[in-house]
């Protein structure tokens, strides 16, 4: 699935990751890591330690996962990650993580087309719900989910503990099918 979108600052494709996006996506993510450390639970120092190989699996083909990049004149700005359930239990949810644009794109709408990707591949997979975590204090990213359908249902208080301080986060979802007898 490739989507391009036209903003002020040039034509972003959004699209699947591939195997040769590895190192690009190693950069791409350790730059998000460092930018925005309380966004991520995951941590530099350990990802920066990883050997290519880590980078290259992540981006291997799976039938319950996949990573979404955008795209400017082949550098990757953005990217969004989203996995469904693996048991038969929970299969008919996904959920959102990895989610990052960098700054000088940011107030283009690009997170709200990684999000369109991503239901897109949701629904093709019959998933019904999509949730996520994402950080109480960040109030562009939590207007921006809003803005795509997420609705706030609980807080995770001290989800984050970076820099000798606590973070809470908002726990998200979007139902896909709000008209479904549950």
């Amino acid at each position: 699935m490739i989507r391009s979108i036209t903003t002020a600052r040039g034509t972003i494709v959004i699209r699947e990751a591939n195997l040769a996006d590895a190192e690009q996506f190693r950069e791409l993510r350790l730059y998000a890591l460092q930018d925005s450390p309380t966004a991520f639970s995951a941590d530099y120092d350990i990802n920066a330690s990883r050997p290519s190989e880590y980078w290259h699996d992540r981006l291997k083909e799976d039938e319950d996962s996949i990573i979404f990049f955008a795209e400017h004149e082949h550098q990757l700005i953005g990217m969004m990650g989203i996995a469904r359930g693996h048991s038969r239990k929970n299969k008919h949810s996904a959920e959102i993580w990895g989610v990052f644009v960098r700054p000088e794109w940011r107030g283009l709408h690009i997170a709200e087309s990684l999000i369109e990707a991503c239901v897109g591949w949701a629904t093709s997979k019959a998933v019904n719900i999509i949730k996520l975590g994402v950080l109480a204090a960040g109030t562009s990213a939590v207007r921006c989910y809003q803005r795509c359908g997420f609705i706030i249902y609980g807080t995770e208080p001290r989800g984050i503990f970076y820099d000798d301080q606590y973070y809470d986060g908002f726990l998200m979802y979007r139902d896909l099918n709000p008209t479904e007898e549950k």
